[in-house]
Parts: C-alpha cells; structure tokens; sequence
C-alpha cells in the first residue's frame, strides 16, 4: 500500500499557518507528501523547502486572481495536488489541519482494512474546531463535524471547493463519496490564529468568494456553541501553540440570530434522538 498526502498553502507565513506542523504531523504514514504551493509574497516557498524532508515534493503553481467564485480556486489548487499523488490512497490536509500522533495507526489500520474494497472510495474523520484559543472547541450542528480527508487515488474525484470531493459517475453528474471511519480526529486550528491576524486572512481571502465579510470578533458568538477542549494536542504543535491559552470569553450581551436559535433546536434535536444534524459530504458505507 503507497500513501500520498497532500496539500495546498500560499502565504503561510503572513497569515500565521501551522503548514509545516501540518505536514510533519502525517509524514510517518505517507510515502509522499505532495504541497502545491501558490505564489507567495511571505517566503513561503523557502518555508516549505526549509523542511528538508525527502518525502516532501513541492508543486509550484500560481493562482487565477481572476476565478472569484465561491471559492472555486481553492477547489483548483486542491486537485492540482491531488492530481500529483501517486499513491493508493490520498491523505488531504488543509494548511491549518494537524492530525495527533496517537492516532496515526488508527488511519493506517483504516487504510489498509479497506484497501481491496472499492466500495470505500473515501475515510472521514471527526473533527476538533478550535475557536479562539487552544482550550475552547465549537460544538454545533452549525459546523461540520466530519469530514472526508483521505480518497482512493484510483477513482475519478475531483474538488469544487475545499472542504469536500466529488466522484465522477459520468462526465456530467458527480456524487459525494461513499466512505468509512478513520477513527482518528482533525485538529482544525484555523480559528486559534490572533484576532487581527484572523481579519487581514479573511480580508486578504474574501476576493476569491465575491464576498464582504465582516470582521472577527472572537467574543460574538452564541455562548451555547462552545465548550472546554480537555484533550491534549499534537505534538507537532509545541512552540506554534502558546503554553497559556488567549483569554475569551463569549460576550455576555450576545443577542441569538434566527440561525442562532435555528441551531440550538438542531442541537436539542440531536442530544434528545442521538443524531447528527450536520451537512455530510460523504454516505458511509462501511
């Protein structure tokens, strides 16, 4: 069995992305590692190359300014890295995702189990969101809590954005991936970045949606979507991580949206039948 990982990342520096503990974090379970990086302003390049990894093989391409459409350049540069992967299976992580070390073998045990079974075109895991800092996780149907991360690389998939892949059926109709568990958790650190930093990402971002979004405040958010993280982290993260988390504490005076109120009948829903009301990318099969 021949794994890839890959990724993209551009501008990992100015927008405080932890790409290099990204890739570390899954290296010991790739063969390859494939990293698309976009022209960059920051060194990101030297950043990459620094890592003087051998399993580490750098795509340079540069992104179309011109594609601002929901995103969909994110979803281009996502399947130029794919498309590069050589291996059985294809480990995706964003640039601001890091896998823990104590369930490599968890992901390697998935792979291998269902290696022969075309049936599973894809493995999901479960996520951590962390908001804020270190210490604080999102829980909500609001946001996904799974998401597939690993593809067969024998299928023809592709990605419209980059959070999910599509398998071709015919050239024309394309179907979310039927999927197992991985049995191993995503660290979404992509929310831990300081606050300014967070705004000049989004700012520096909101071109390629078409979109004008308002700034982050850490504090706005419905006080009923967080909780306590009490696991621990990666490895990989000591030094990027601070020893102490940021201070938060959700405004006292937030006044729940429609959406806001939308969500905590879905979470009521979900504790009362034991479901889970998020949007899946995927239908387990396996």
């Amino acid at each position: 069995m021949k794994v890839s990982g890959f990724t993209f990342i551009r501008n990992a520096n100015k927008l405080n992305f932890p790409a290099v503990q990204s890739i570390r974090s899954v290296l010991p379970i790739c063969d390859e590692f494939v990293v698309n990086v976009g022209v960059s302003d920051d060194g990101t390049l030297d950043l990459i190359k620094g890592m003087n990894e051998p399993k580490v093989r750098i795509v340079e391409t540069p992104w179309n300014e011109g594609m601002q459409v929901k995103g969909f350049v994110y979803g281009q540069q996502k399947t130029i890295g794919l498309f590069n992967c050589t291996g059985d299976w294809a480990f995706y992580l964003e640039g601001d995702e890091v896998v823990h070390e104590d369930e490599l073998q968890n992901i390697h045990d998935s792979m291998s189990k269902h290696l022969k079974n075309p049936d599973v075109e894809a493995l999901v895991f479960d996520y951590h969101h962390f908001w804020a800092n270190h210490k604080t996780v999102l829980d909500s149907p609001a946001w996904y809590r799974k998401a597939p991360r690993v593809i067969r690389n024998t299928i023809r998939a592709w990605a419209p954005g980059g959070l999910y892949f599509l398998v071709l059926e015919t050239n024309k109709r394309g179907r979310y991936p039927r999927a197992a568990y991985a049995n191993a958790h995503i660290y979404h650190y992509g929310w831990v970045r300081p606050q300014d930093v967070m705004n000049e990402k989004i700012k520096s971002l909101e071109k390629f949606w078409l979109s004008n979004n308002p700034e982050v405040d850490y504090s706005h958010i419905d006080p009923t979507t967080v909780k306590e993280f009490t696991g621990t982290h990666p490895a990989v993260m000591k030094g990027w991580l601070p020893e102490e988390p940021a201070p938060f504490e959700p405004d006292p005076g937030y006044v729940p949206t429609a959406k806001d109120m939308k969500y905590r009948l879905k979470k009521k829903v979900e504790k009362a039948l034991g479901l889970d009301l998020c949007k899946k990318h995927f239908k387990i099969v396996a």
